[in-house]
């Protein structure tokens, strides 16, 4: 909400709330002689439900509303008032508003009180009366029900139109907000109105006989509801470690842990740290809840800012506002930063990791959470090193042991996976070409094996330098290489082909580890066939490029003489 909005809405409360407060005394001037106990004994209770709400679900129901309805049938309004605005500063109390959203007070305490005014004024307007007199007779019942009813709907249109005027959110009358308020109110105020009942026959007593034991029975659902929650949490926890221990890459592990922590928990700021073998932190994942935020490459020493200290003790630590962790602030810490759960990433005993989050609000974090994200952190270093693991073995099995390039395997997937993502209605131009080492078998023969496997890495690390963005590159077959090369028509495929013979044919290799009487190393002049076919000119399917490349090498290059460029068109030759 913007600044000159807060300044409003206080300067409004400042002007109206204080004003109505007397202006209602005056003009109602309760009778409450004699009543100072009875009305502490209100209060007193409205203070307790107030601060043990009663869960259903992940909802909370606070009975207040209740309270202040037998308050008003009994004493009116001013003192129901009195009692409303006393039960809206306690709940937000409880919440624990920080200084960024105060503005909150004054517009609770300004929203309750035009409900108090409204429902009252149709409260007697339709001759309802307080005390003994507000259920002297049957027809009775129609004020103090339109009463209620008038409760639900003016706080619904109330918060509808407060959401629209500040936050600029559409204007919704019926949403679950509503349905929800119907549900509350229909077990709230028939509780309010036995109060009231009670109250007439008994008096203090009363009080006590309807209140005591309900404050008991919130007391034991907000304990039950505090093990569900607890019970809730560890089974996401579970949930959550099943997904990340999948076959999935460092990557993958750390946006799917990021995704479900942000959603677990009121997170504003995350930090994921790895510990290098110096002992240092570096940050490998950042997240910022209001994307305005943007940190370049992080090292933290040990004791240094939060997490540092995290893997100074090996503990986990939770701040519940910034006074507590103000010594551990470094030039990273979010300014705005309130809260802090801080814990450990252990693997094998050792600290492998720090994950520290950070809340805009006081007190955002519960203390279980810190359990929970204890868990997380330890399923989030068996799952990095799984998936270290994973994408060595993936890249082991995609990868040609000798040379370091892409092996066939990955290239026929690679491709088939390429063109399907392309669909059959792009035209884009995709060229191969496929080169084989002429001779290579008299290499081996002349030098010896070792040789070859030189000759077949040292090609390897020239045609890297020659790919360029775009392309992809790999071993085929034993001394066959290709390219794969997107968006290039015959003619620049052709040229990129002979820019690639060039590369190989006019600087011999050199051979170590040769079977030749002399110890030195020896100059081996190496030249390659080459083919090339371009999808659609050359084929229908682009599937077809390799059989149409390799026909060109061994029919256009290997069967001319070698040390040639060919094209599959070369190869058709026209109908007389």
């Amino acid at each position: 909400m913007s600044k000159q909005k807060i300044i409003g809405v206080w300067l409004v409360w400042a002007l109206i709330w204080p004003l109505s407060l007397v202006l209602i005394y005056n003009l109602e001037t309760p009778a409450v002689t004699g009543s100072r106990m009875n009305l502490m004994v209100f209060t007193l209770l409205t203070v307790i439900v107030a601060l043990f709400p009663l869960r259903i679900g992940n909802h909370p129901v606070f009975f207040t509303q209740g309270v202040a309805f037998a308050v008003f049938l009994q004493y009116g309004l001013f003192v129901e008032m009195a009692i409303s605005q006393m039960a809206v500063a306690v709940l937000l109390m409880k919440v624990r508003l920080s200084r960024h959203t105060m503005y909150r007070l004054p517009i609770n305490l300004l929203m309750f009180l035009a409900i108090s005014v409204i429902s009252a004024l149709l409260y007697e307007g339709m001759g309802g009366g307080h005390g003994p007199a507000a259920v002297d007779e049957f027809s009775d019942l129609f004020p103090i029900t339109a009463y209620a009813v008038s409760q639900i709907l003016l706080n619904q249109l109330f918060l509808s139109a407060i959401s629209k005027w500040l936050y600029r959110r559409p204007f919704q009358w019926f949403d679950q907000g509503l349905l929800w308020d119907v549900m509350t109110a229909g077990l709230v105020l028939p509780i309010g109105f036995v109060l009231f009942v009670v109250f007439l026959q008994f008096g203090i007593s009363g009080i006590f006989f309807v209140g005591i034991p309900f404050v008991f029975i919130s007391g034991m659902m907000m304990m039950y509801h505090n093990s569900s929650q607890v019970n809730d949490y560890l089974k996401k926890a579970s949930r959550i470690g099943h997904e990340l221990t999948g076959n999935l890459g460092v990557t993958d592990v750390l946006d799917l842990f990021v995704d479900h922590i942000t959603e677990l928990l009121p997170v504003d700021h995350l930090y994921v740290f790895d510990v290098k073998e110096s002992g240092q932190l570096n940050l490998i994942r950042f997240f910022d809840q209001s994307g305005g935020l943007d940190l370049p490459s992080i090292l933290l020493e040990k004791g240094q800012s939060v997490s540092g200290h995290t893997l100074l003790t090996g503990k986990g630590a939770y701040y519940k506002k910034r006074t507590e962790w103000r010594t551990l602030e470094s030039p990273y810490t979010p300014q705005a930063s309130e809260s802090v759960l801080s814990v450990p990433v252990v693997r094998n005993n050792d600290t492998v990791g720090v994950i520290t989050v950070y809340s805009n609000q006081k007190r955002a974090f519960l203390q279980f959470q810190l359990l929970i994200l204890t868990i997380l952190a330890n399923y989030l270093g068996v799952a990095i090193e799984n998936a270290r693991n994973y994408e060595k073995t993936k890249e082991e099995s995609e990868r040609c042991a000798l040379t370091g390039l892409y092996n066939y395997r990955y290239f026929d997937d690679y491709m088939k996976q390429s063109f399907l993502r392309r669909g059959g209605d792009e035209q884009e131009p995709v060229s191969l070409i496929l080169l084989d080492i002429d001779h290579f078998k008299k290499v081996n023969d002349t030098y010896g094996h070792e040789s070859g496997n030189e000759l077949l890495i040292e090609l390897s690390s020239r045609l890297r330098g020659a790919a360029e963005e775009g392309m992809t590159l790999a071993r085929y077959g034993g001394e066959e290489f290709v390219f794969l090369l997107p968006g290039f028509d015959e003619a620049a495929a052709l040229a990129f082909a002979h820019h690639v013979q060039a590369v190989i044919r006019e600087t011999p290799f050199t051979a170590y580890e040769h079977i030749l009487k002399s110890g030195g190393p020896v100059s081996i002049p190496v030249t390659a066939s080459i083919g090339a076919a371009t999808y659609p000119d050359s084929c229908e399917e682009p599937f077809d490029l390799i059989r149409q490349a390799d026909r060109a090498m061994y029919v256009g290059a290997k069967q001319r003489g070698r040390n040639r460029v060919a094209g599959y068109k070369d190869l058709i030759q026209p109908v007389q």
